[in-house]
Parts: structure tokens; C-alpha cells; sequence
């Protein structure tokens, strides 16, 4: 009776650790894709990383601006999106000068509204409508899914990336027809 045990716990544990491998493998091919058809250099992308993790680092290093804010810092090809909300002019001030001052930023758009952090359920609604937008960029054959970066922040949409304008346009008609998007704001960087 024990070993049957034993032997079904290590079925389960098996399974799960199999379970855990696919998702790796799937998470590191779609990666590599990405990367692969990504029209920033793979320095670039690495750069890009590097720029939100800094920014990201910087605020968690600082007790008030961690305690006090809800910030997220986007970076595609070195220009740096920051959105969220910061209660004082100061406070978003100090944010903007972090994202200002490292290096490789060639620039920053500051989407910080004054007021305080939003709440669990504004955040989950513009991680549905991201999710959404995603979804329709994905099966429209005009638009480019992997070369466009989409953030939203209280129903604002932003759309980053390399593209031609005509992608560029169809990206953002997408965005503006999705349920839930209350504006759109176009930081593309153009190809043509």
C-alpha cells in the first residue's frame, strides 16, 4: 500500500516536472521567434530589457516612490514609455529624471497622471483590454503582432514599435476598435 503510494506521487511529481519542461520549450521557441522577426537588433532588445529593469530598480530602491506609486517603464528601441500615477508633482518629476538618465535612453514619453495608484481592478481591466488588442493584432494580416508593443493605463492604449505607416495605421484602427479602449496614443518609430 505504501510503495502504490509512493509510486503514484512520483507519477504526479513526474508529470508536473514534464508539464513544466513543455511550457519552457514552448516559452523559449516563441522567444526565439520573436526575437528572430523583431526589426530592433538583438543588442537592441537586450538594451531595451536592461533600460526597465534599471528604471524598475530604481524606483523599488526608493522606499517612498515604492510605497507610494504605481509606475511601469517600457522600453522598444531605446525610447522609454512611463505610465502610471505618482500622488505629487515631485514624485513624477523624480521618476521621469530616473528614466532621463540612463544610459542608452534616446527618449521619454511621460504618461504619469497625479493621483494615487490605481486599484487591482483598473489594472486587471487593462491587462484584459492589452490581452484583447494582442489577440486582434495577432490574426490581422496588415497589422505586425511581434514588431508592436501594446501598454494601457486606465483605458489608454499606447502602441509602440518599428513599423511602415500603413502598419502603423492598421495597428492603431485595431486598438481603437476594441472594446474598452477609451483613447489611443501612437509612439510608433517608422520604417518608410
Amino acid at each position: 500500500m505504501l510503495k502504490s503510494r509512493i509510486n503514484t506521487y512520483l507519477l504526479i511529481l513526474s508529470l508536473i516536472a514534464l508539464n513544466g519542461c513543455a511550457a519552457v520549450a514552448v516559452t523559449g521557441v516563441a522567444a526565439g521567434a520573436s526575437v528572430a522577426s523583431d526589426k530592433r537588433t538583438t543588442g537592441t532588445v537586450i538594451e531595451d530589457q536592461a533600460i526597465e529593469l534599471k528604471a524598475s530598480e530604481a524606483i523599488f530602491s526608493d522606499r517612498d516612490l515604492r510605497q507610494s506609486t504605481h509606475i511601469n517603464f517600457t522600453s522598444f528601441n531605446t525610447v522609454v514609455l512611463v505610465t502610471g500615477e505618482a500622488p505629487t508633482e515631485d514624485m513624477r518629476n523624480k521618476i521621469i529624471d530616473i528614466a532621463r538618465n540612463i544610459e542608452k535612453v534616446s527618449s521619454v514619453h511621460n504618461e504619469i497622471t497625479i493621483a494615487a495608484p490605481s486599484s487591482f481592478m483598473s489594472r486587471s481591466s487593462d491587462s484584459v483590454i492589452t490581452s484583447k488588442v494582442k489577440a486582434k493584432l495577432v490574426t490581422d494580416k496588415t497589422a505586425s503582432a511581434l514588431n508592436t508593443k501594446v501598454v494601457t493605463e486606465k483605458g489608454v492604449v499606447y502602441l509602440m514599435g518599428l513599423l511602415t505607416r500603413a502598419r502603423a495605421d492598421a495597428a492603431t484602427e485595431i486598438a481603437r476598435t476594441t472594446g474598452g479602449v477609451q483613447k489611443v496614443v501612437r509612439l510608433f518609430q517608422y520604417t518608410d
